[in-house]
C-alpha cells in the first residue's frame, strides 16, 4: 500500500472518531445510560448538551454511598475540577449484572463509564452535604438599597455556609447548578381594569444564594419569606425563614392621559399631537399611586425640561382646558413622606394650533335637507365668539355665541324669505388674533310647486 494511501485511510479512521466522539458530546444520554444509588439519597438532574455529561446527580450524604452502572463489563474512571481527560481509573466491583463504585472521600467528582462497546458516559457528582445551607434570619441592608431596590441580608446558622454548587463540565468548565432558592412576598400592580394598584404576591427564584440578595423593591408594607433550596425542599427539611415587615419608601404611579373629542362638522381638524387640536383642547389626566405616594402633583410647562412651571396642581385627577397658541408639557410627580423617593411620569405633549375663522356668505335653507341648509362659520382655535345676524332693516334675527353653531334660515321658528342679510362677528383666536368680522348672507330660495319662493318676509 502506498503511503499517500495509508495516510488517507489513517485520516477516514479519524474523521469516523472524530463524528463519533462529537455526537457522544453533543447528545449525552443517548444510550440511556443512568446510574443508581445505595446507602443514600441522590436527585438526578439533566444536563446541558454543551456540558458533555450525561446528568448530574446530587447525592443527600455521598460518603460510604454506593454507585451503581448497568453493566457488569463497565469500566470506571474519576477526575475532578480539571474535567475528563485527566480520569483516573478506579476500582468498581461487579454485584450480579452491575458494576459498583463505593463513594470514600466527600469531595464532588466526576465519573466516567465506559461500556464493553467503547460508549462512554461522563457524570457528575455532587455530595449535598458539604454544600448544605440553613439561614436563620433575613434583615434588610439599607446602605445598599435606593428606591428601586431593596437589599436583604440573609443570615446563615454558622459562618461557613457554601451557597453556590459549582460543576464542572468534561473539560472543566465551571458552571452554576440551579438550587431554586425562592423569595416570596407582596407588592403592588397596576389593575388596567380597576385603575388602581392592587396588592400581588410575587416569587423570585435565585439559583444561588450570596450574602445579601437584590429584590426590586415592594411597592407596600410587607415581610419577605426565604425557602430552599430545591434539593432540600425534595428531601423535606428546606431551610426557611421570614424578615421582620418591610415599611416601603418606593413611589410608583400610572398615568392616562384622555382627550375630549367633538364631532363639529365646520371646526377645522388639527392633529399634529395626538392630544392636541382646535382649541379648546380639553383633557383629563389621572394618575393612580402606590402606597408610600404622600405628595402627588400635575405640573404644566412651556418647556419639555420643565425649567419653569406655569401651573401646578396638588392632585392626581385634573380637568384642563387648553385655550392658548403653542406646544404645552404636562407630567406628574409623586414623592414619599420625606422626599427621598420621588416618581416622574412620562411627559404629554399637547400642541394647541393657530386660529382660523372664515364666514360662508350664502346658503340655501329649507331647499335640501342636510345640504348647505344651515349658515356656520368654518373655524379653528376659537375661544371667544360672538355672532350677531340681521335683516335689511336692522332687526336682529339671531345671536350665538358658539361658533360650531349656526343659523337655521329662521325667525320666531319660520323661515326668512330670500335675500340679502348681515351678519356682525366678533371673536378671539387661541393664538391672540382678534377678528372683527362682518359681511352679507345670502339666502338663496327654491321653488315650491305652486311656483312661489319659500319664505316670507320678516317686518
Amino acid at each position: 500500500m502506498c503511503c499517500n494511501c495509508c495516510n488517507r485511510s489513517y485520516k477516514n479512521i479519524f474523521l469516523k472518531l472524530t463524528a463519533a466522539l462529537a455526537m457522544a458530546v453533543a447528545a449525552p444520554g443517548a444510550w440511556g445510560a443512568d446510574l443508581s444509588f445505595g446507602g443514600s439519597r441522590a436527585i438526578a438532574v439533566n444536563a446541558e448538551a454543551s456540558t458533555g455529561l450525561d446528568k448530574i446527580y446530587v447525592v443527600e450524604n455521598a460518603v460510604g454511598a454506593t454507585i451503581s452502572y448497568p453493566s457488569a463489563s463497565a469500566s470506571w474512571s474519576k477526575w475532578g475540577n480539571t474535567g475528563a481527560a485527566y480520569a483516573e481509573p478506579v476500582t468498581a466491583t461487579v454485584e450480579g449484572n452491575n458494576t459498583v463504585y463505593r463513594i470514600a472521600d466527600n469531595e464532588d467528582f466526576g465519573i466516567t463509564v465506559e461500556d464493553a462497546d467503547g460508549r462512554m458516559h461522563h457524570f457528575r457528582i455532587v455530595n449535598y452535604a458539604t454544600h448544605n445551607v440553613e439561614f436563620s434570619d433575613l434583615s434588610f441592608n439599607e446602605e445598599d438599597s435606593d428606591c428601586m431596590s431593596l437589599y436583604i441580608n440573609v443570615i446563615p446558622l454558622s459562618q461557613n455556609e457554601n451557597y453556590a454548587i459549582t460543576y464542572y463540565t468534561i473539560n472543566g468548565v465551571p458552571r452554576t447548578l440551579d438550587r431554586q432558592y425562592v423569595l416570596r412576598y407582596s407588592t403592588l400592580a397596576y389593575d388596567e381594569n380597576a385603575k388602581a394598584y392592587n396588592p400581588v404576591d410575587k416569587e423570585v427564584h435565585y439559583e444561588s444564594l450570596n450574602d445579601a440578595i437584590r429584590v426590586e423593591k415592594p411597592l407596600c408594607d410587607t415581610q419577605f419569606s426565604l425557602s430552599g433550596d430545591r434539593f432540600a425542599d425534595e428531601w423535606g427539611y428546606a431551610a426557611s425563614a421570614v424578615s421582620p415587615t418591610y415599611i416601603t419608601n418606593a413611589v410608583e404611579a400610572y398615568t392616562y392621559a384622555e382627550k375630549a373629542e367633538r364631532d363639529n362638522d365646520n371646526e377645522q381638524k388639527d392633529d399634529a399631537t395626538p392630544l392636541g387640536g382646535s382649541a379648546p383642547v380639553d383633557i383629563s389626566f389621572v394618575a393612580a399611586v402606590t402606597d408610600a405616594a404622600q405628595f402627588t402633583e400635575w405640573q404644566l410647562s412651556k418647556s419639555p425640561d420643565f425649567e419653569s412651571f406655569e401651573l401646578r396642581f396638588n392632585q392626581t385627577e385634573l380637568d384642563y382646558s387648553f385655550t392658548e397658541y403653542g406646544t404645552w408639557y404636562m407630567r406628574f410627580q409623586a414623592s414619599n413622606a420625606d422626599g427621598s423617593c420621588d416618581y416622574f411620569s412620562p411627559v404629554y405633549e399637547i400642541f394647541v394650533g393657530e386660529s382660523k375663522l372664515v364666514c360662508p356668505n350664502a346658503f340655501s335653507p329649507g331647499a335640501s335637507e342636510g345640504v348647505n341648509d344651515v349658515w356656520k362659520v368654518s373655524y379653528k382655535s376659537i375661544v371667544d365668539f360672538e355672532c350677531h345676524i340681521f335683516n335689511r332693516w336692522g332687526t336682529k334675527i339671531i345671536s350665538f355665541s358658539d361658533p360650531s353653531q349656526g343659523w337655521d334660515g329662521k325667525y320666531n321658528g319660520k323661515l326668512v324669505p330670500p335675500g340679502v342679510y348681515y351678519y356682525v362677528i366678533k371673536a378671539r383666536g387661541a393664538d391672540g388674533h382678534k377678528y372683527d368680522l362682518s359681511g352679507d348672507i345670502n339666502i338663496i330660495g327654491f321653488r315650491q310647486g305652486n311656483g312661489q319662493s319659500s319664505g316670507s318676509e320678516t317686518e
